[in-house]
């Protein structure tokens, strides 16, 4: 079964920064893309920041370009989302995700997305 369980959310002034981890179980994380996403209370849940398998290629929202970094460490089974210079409008639940499929090559389409982690809050004061 896979399990993926975020944690490093928190309360943060803005301009501050958070780095959000996913610790991931149930499957050779090397052979999977993964993904952050977030969701704002009635709001759709977006896709932020995407990596393929060889962590060679990333995907950013344009709302956070240049803020935030995806990263994985397969070693430790963990993927990263390194937020800077955060904005109120970055307040959200932050969702870790990951696909069905190994070797997905359209990794930055939300819809490949299958299994979640349960969320981990964001908020960023003015």
């Amino acid at each position: 079964q896979v399990q993926l369980v975020e944690s490093g959310g928190g309360l943060v002034q803005a301009g501050g920064s958070l780095r959000l981890s996913c610790a991931v179980s149930g499957r050779t994380l090397s052979l999977y893309a993964m993904g952050w996403f977030r969701q704002a209370p009635g709001k759709e849940r977006d896709l932020v920041a995407a990596i393929d398998w060889s962590g060679g290629l990333t995907y950013y929202a344009d709302s956070v370009k240049g803020r935030f970094t995806i990263s994985r460490d397969n070693a430790k089974k963990t993927v990263y989302l390194q937020m800077n210079n955060l904005k109120p409008e970055d307040t959200a639940v932050y969702y870790c995700a990951a696909p069905e499929r190994p070797g997905i090559v359209a990794f930055h389409t939300p819809g490949i997305y299958a299994y979640w982690g349960q969320g981990t809050q964001v908020t960023v004061s003015s």
